[in-house]
């Protein structure tokens, strides 16, 4: 024995205030605004529908934004692990519900979309202590495809491209469903016992 003492490592501590929970945090006071801008618009007053799809836009980005600064500098933390999938479903769901409530999306897509979302993200937690559910290829192509099929239904589109926006709702309700499953599946397999 040589008397000297090993040093245990040093874990570098992120602050909670950082950069990528600030963006988190924005997206989270934009849900309201959206909202107020959406119901102003009645999804007939083009300026404010304009100004609601610009909202959507931004607190959208903010989401790869804040993922990107997260991992590029180290900066994830247990807040925003759990704060950026409610900011994210806040906005999508926010988005969906007064798209249908204003008759512009049928209830059942908005239906799909949200039990598929919250039981996902339920999934994570069900199995938080056995690993991570990491967001797929197809998952973020869901993702994209809900950002554009939502920002098409609230940009005041002429009649001709207005007709676009159901047949991209149609591919975003399927990559939902079809990378729920997936999701399924992989948190199955982790809460599976060790042979």
């Amino acid at each position: 024995m040589t008397g000297a003492t090993e040093s245990a490592p040093v874990v570098a501590r992120v602050p909670v205030v950082n950069a990528a929970n600030a963006l988190t945090a924005l997206r989270l006071v934009l849900v309201p605004v959206f909202a107020v801008s959406v119901i102003v618009s009645g999804t007939t007053r083009a300026g404010w529908q304009m100004a609601a799809c610009l909202i959507f836009a931004v607190a959208s980005a903010t989401d790869l934004v804040d993922g990107w600064i997260a991992r590029r500098f180290k900066l994830v933390t247990s807040v925003g692990k759990v704060a950026d999938p409610i900011a994210d479903k806040a906005l999508t769901g926010a988005a969906l519900v007064l798209l249908s409530w204003y008759d512009r999306l049928p209830w059942w897509v908005t239906a799909v979309i949200l039990v598929r979302e919250w039981g996902v993200t339920a999934l994570r937690f069900w199995v938080i202590r056995r690993g991570v559910i990491a967001a797929s290829r197809g998952g973020k192509i869901k993702t994209a495809l809900q950002i554009l099929a939502i920002t098409w239904y609230l940009w005041p589109m002429p009649a001709a491209l207005a007709a676009v926006g159901p047949w991209i709702m149609a591919a975003a309700v399927v990559v939902t469903v079809v990378t729920g499953f997936d999701y399924v599946a992989q948190a199955l397999r982790l809460r599976r016992p060790a042979r």
